[in-house]
């Protein structure tokens, strides 16, 4: 419209440009002209066409430059720049980075256990940076689109370690300051029973180990690997419990056994040879009656009504291994029979089980034991005792040596002293002698057994069968080989082996009055096994100890201390196919004398 008056406006020259009306989050639909008091709704921008490609062109081109490749933009490991690139990529920079800085990552790592402290190799350990795992964290990292363009993250490596190998090396370096788990167990000494309570182990955490050495190593700092308390399942409440509820009312009073063919009363002292209370790994105490045992306590009136079946075995006949046959029998069924008298040991009445026969057939034929290929002798150890067959400590290493003669072990079992001669009582035989207790010599039952013990190691050892469980002495016996022996002590330490070879084994025992020799007869499968050892060091000498005379006082000549390795070497065609290392430090035995000191 024209105002009168006025001049008509310029015409516009400019060209015209069609626009596109944009919403913005906010809009919505509404009339034109908002309403009194209502708040202005956000208008629409109007954008040439020209401007909305270009707007979007920019706004997708900056999303192409933010998700390009694999890695999100600004994405660093070790300091190595990964964002950007595809995983084949980034992983070539990333070992490129790694190479950069070998001989930083190679350096040894500071390690300190307690109050020792060794340094350890990343190679030794298998101490590594896993490039592949490491660009897959990469790429998964969680980035915003904005941060992809302009911010920066630092991705922590995937770090691997050998916790095996690195546990090996750092038990070296616990040494005294670590601690074995105290078992619980409860024992007998004739029909009274005794608690032996759990005590909790000091060692190294792998696990935790590994974290501490991982997080160390890219750190370029020392590493502090803790010593973990481990307790046993089993407390010593529960012990105490065990020995009330169980092994007291179980040696009351009789078992009556009733079966097809009659009854017999099973004794209050066969009840506690029979009656076993075994920990598991976890320190677990569980009960259980072993029937096995049982038998042999109970002897000819059991067999009035069953006949045991009898496994093939061997023995050894000029010079070579001789058959003998076995048989079967009928025998009381052995998993009943042990449910059923712990159901009862508790109970004060009604301690009666019924029990039935069945046939039994030996474990070990004639023919199975053909397939063992035992036929040659592979290993044989002697050791000399002193104090003539007569004295108590020999008669003890006698009556372990016929306890374990003839033993046969299979592929692949594990033969544990302990578990084949159950507690070395008077009752099984064994008498008092001398013993290791709290570093000094007391007499005690069973004492020598250890003798028996170490020849046994020492044919297992020469046989090139695998060491499970041994420990040495406390102090060194000149009598025994240096580091290659073991003691043993019922229930807490063991003396174990596994037959790691495809054929079976035999142990063969025999004595003279100085004397206790081993062998293992199976089929020889290696040229050699010998012993190489390394220098003594550490070496400690003894102190003098007084002790209060009287029956229980024994006197030592003492002995110096020291540390020393030992390495197993097996041979194989002609090649050195195993060289496996044994360590040990003995403490200065103190020269005991029984008596006061002399006035100065």
């Amino acid at each position: 419209m024209t105002l009168y008056g006025e001049k008509p406006p310029p015409a516009d020259d400019r060209p015209t440009v069609q626009v596109t009306a944009v919403s913005w989050p906010g809009d919505e639909p509404g009339p034109a002209t908002p309403s009194a008091g209502s708040r202005p709704r956000r208008g629409r921008l109007l954008l040439a066409g020209g401007v909305t490609a270009a707007v979007l062109a920019a706004v997708a081109g900056a999303g192409a430059y933010a998700y390009a490749g694999d890695v999100p933009r600004g994405t660093t490991v070790l300091g190595a720049e990964l964002g950007g690139r595809s995983r084949t990529d980034a992983a070539r920079e990333l070992r490129a980075a790694l190479e950069r800085r070998s001989a930083e990552l190679s350096a040894p790592v500071r390690v300190t256990v307690g109050e020792k402290t060794t340094e350890i190799k990343p190679a030794d350990v298998g101490l590594a940076v896993d490039v592949e795992a490491t660009v897959a964290a990469a790429a998964e990292a969680d980035a915003h689109p904005v941060s992809r363009l302009v911010g920066s993250r630092s991705i922590d490596p995937v770090v691997t370690v050998d916790v095996d190998r690195l546990d090996a090396a750092l038990r070296g370096v616990v040494g005294s300051q670590g601690r074995e788990m105290t078992m619980p167990a409860i024992i007998f000494t004739g029909t009274t029973p005794k608690p032996v309570y759990p005590k909790p182990s000091l060692a190294l955490d792998p696990p935790r180990s590994a974290e501490a050495v991982k997080a160390a190593w890219l750190g370029d700092r020392p590493a502090t690997v803790p010593l973990v308390e481990k307790h046993p399942e089993t407390t010593r409440e529960e012990v105490d419990r065990l020995v009330d509820e169980l092994a007291k009312p179980a040696v009351a009073a009789p078992v009556t056994l009733t079966t097809a063919k009659g009854s017999l009363s099973i004794p209050p002292s066969a009840i506690a040879r029979s009656l076993r209370f075994s920990a598991d790994e976890a320190g677990k105490l569980a009960p259980r009656v072993d029937v096995k045992r049982l038998r042999t306590a109970v002897g000819e009136r059991l067999a009035k009504v069953e006949v045991a079946p009898k496994d093939a075995g061997l023995t050894i006949s000029g010079g070579k291994p001789k058959v003998v046959p076995g048989r079967a029998g009928q025998q009381l069924d052995t998993e009943a029979l042990s449910r059923d008298l712990l159901a009862v040991l508790p109970k004060a009445d009604g301690r009666t089980v019924t029990a039935q026969l069945k046939p039994a057939e030996p474990e070990l034929t004639e023919a199975k034991l053909a397939e063992l290929r035992i036929k040659e002798r592979v290993s044989t150890f002697t050791t000399r005792f002193p104090g003539g067959l007569s004295s108590p400590r020999s008669q003890n290493i006698v009556q372990a040596a016929n306890d374990v003669d003839g033993t046969i072990v299979k592929p692949g079992e594990t033969f544990s002293l302990n578990g084949h001669t159950g507690e070395r009582g008077y009752d099984q035989g064994y008498q008092d002698a001398p013993t290791i207790v709290d570093g000094k010599l007391v007499p005690g039952v069973g004492g020598g057994v250890s003798q028996f013990t170490t020849t046994l190691f020492n044919a297992t050892y020469y046989a090139g069968l695998e060491d499970v469980e041994h420990k040495p002495h406390s102090f060194y016996f000149s009598r025994y080989p240096a580091v290659i022996e073991s003691t043993i002590y019922y229930p807490a330490l063991d003396f174990k082996f596994r037959n790691n070879s495809p054929h079976g084994v035999l142990i063969d025992t025999s004595y003279t009055s100085s004397t206790i020799t081993v062998s293992i007869w199976s089929t020889k499968i290696y040229d050699s096994v010998k012993t190489e050892y390394g220098p003594r060091r550490n070496i400690t000498q003894p102190k003098t100890v007084h002790l209060e005379a009287g029956p229980d006082c024994i006197e030592a000549a003492g002995s110096v201390g020291f540390a020393q390795d030992a390495y197993r070497v097996i041979t194989k065609d002609g090649k050195v196919i195993k060289r496996e290392k044994f360590s040990w430090t003995y403490q200065a035995e103190p020269r005991f004398i029984c008596g006061p000191k002399p006035p100065a």
